[in-house]
């Protein structure tokens, strides 16, 4: 509704991970690129975490977009599969026939054909999404996948994307020997209050705008406060805020907009109810001050004339 409005060839703020919207800024481009040297160099399994919306999701799809041509991409998107079904999962992802075929003869075929891949000069990487949601034993089948391997390098690279729980079930002792074949382990923190305004003038020009910043700096900290770095409701606030601007037929956003944006919004209400209650203590405060130094006049003037 608000596209024509600011000058936008699509939405800024959608919430389904486009490459196109990538901000390197907050660490995210150094991760891409070191996950970038880690995948192409064959550096056993990698681990990335982050919160839920941090942009773990974006990252993993970036990577994909920028790998070389002689590196297959595989994924592995739905976690609540047993050490069983998660083999058959990757052998369908590689285009294998499975039907009919018993655990270790996928196993086999698995092995075979990361084989001839390997002498075609080609490497094969598995992203595997929330893997925090993941049973122990299928996590601890992945590794054995690791396992599979040439006198000089490993057949099958994995990439484990999750939320912070991973990190707790990597700490149980059970899990020890997958722990130790992590090699690089990425956290994708949250956004810094300081990048906000900066991370949604990119997204606006990115989708289009070129005139200029559309979010007052008081908007885009009100943004940050309220969505506490997390990407994902920074994208859902930002979209709101737009829409009631467009309402109000402003072109620049600001906090009244993000206020508007909030009250619409599952989080950041209670910064909302904070703010009144601190704009009366403040009021009581100045009102204290005002009694005291008139108390303080008052008492001088008495003074005065009683030694007058």
């Amino acid at each position: 509704m608000y596209h024509a409005h600011f000058q936008l060839r699509e939405s800024p703020f959608g919430i389904t991970p486009n490459p196109a919207f990538f901000y390197s800024g907050n660490t995210r481009g150094e991760i891409l690129e070191a996950l970038l040297y880690a995948v192409c160099h064959g550096e056993g399994i990698i681990k990335v975490t982050g919160e839920v919306g941090a942009g773990k999701t974006m990252l993993c799809r970036m990577l994909e977009s920028q790998l070389p041509p002689h590196i297959e991409v595989i994924y592995l998107v739905n976690p609540n599969l047993n050490p069983v079904e998660v083999q058959f999962a990757i052998a369908a992802e590689l285009g294998l026939p499975t039907r009919g075929y018993r655990v270790d003869e996928v196993q086999r075929a698995l092995h075979a054909h990361l084989i001839e891949r390997h002498g075609q000069g080609q490497q094969v990487v598995l992203l595997v999404e929330e893997a925090q949601a993941m049973p122990l034993e299928t996590l601890e089948a992945i590794r054995l996948l690791t396992n599979l391997e040439t006198a000089r390098s490993k057949l099958l690279q994995i990439v484990l994307f999750g939320q912070p729980e991973l990190d707790q079930h990597l700490e149980l002792a059970s899990m020890r020997q997958l722990r130790e074949r992590i090699t690089h382990s990425f956290h994708v923190p949250a956004m810094e209050p300081a990048l906000v305004g900066e991370f949604l003038d990119f997204r606006l020009r990115a989708a289009g705008h070129d005139g200029p910043a559309v979010f007052s700096p008081a908007a885009a900290r009100l943004i940050g406060e309220s969505a506490e770095g997390i990407v994902r409701r920074i994208n859902i606030l930002a979209d709101k805020a737009l829409l009631a601007a467009f309402a109000d037929d402003a072109v620049v956003v600001d906090k009244r907009h993000v206020r508007a944006a909030i009250k619409e919004s599952p989080f950041g209400r209670s910064l909302l109810n904070r703010r009144p209650r601190a704009f009366f203590l403040r009021t009581v405060a100045i009102g204290c001050l005002l009694g005291l130094l008139i108390g303080a006049i008052c008492l001088s003037v008495l003074a005065v004339t009683a030694n007058l």
